[in-house]
């Protein structure tokens, strides 16, 4: 007669010892993922609050000129004497001009157009 064929792939029962520890960490795994959700949702509930309690934007772009509101804004920007101005470049309230001073010479000079004052004088220098 034909023995009986026996799958090794079947799962024998696990003795009581082995089976106390299963469940122990299928309990240690549920607890944990519960308190990582818990963690994720405090979070994400941060994010909500910080967002809705957020100070509005400003409409204007970080580049723009803020001129108020009336009168245009007017001034004078002095260079040395002799000096000709060879290019400018305006970024939000800051204005740079490239120019050739009267020895031959050039320099870069930034002004605040909001607080009407020079920031910086910059020599160009051939080495």
């Amino acid at each position: 007669m034909a023995s009986p064929i026996v799958d090794e792939d079947q799962e024998k029962p696990l003795d009581a010892e082995a089976e106390k520890v299963r469940k122990k960490l299928i309990r240690f795994m549920g607890i944990n993922l519960g308190l990582l959700f818990v963690a994720l949702m405090v979070v994400i509930g941060a994010l909500v609050y910080k967002a809705r309690n957020a100070p509005p934007a400003n409409a204007s772009l970080a580049g723009d000129v803020q001129v108020p509101a009336g009168e245009p804004l007017s001034g004078d920007i002095v260079l040395p004497v002799g000096a000709k101005v060879v290019s400018q470049s305006l970024s939000g309230n800051r204005i740079s001009i490239d120019a050739e001073l009267a020895d031959g010479g050039r320099a870069i000079f930034v002004y605040d157009i909001a607080e009407r004052r020079l920031i910086g004088q910059f020599a160009i220098r051939n080495k």
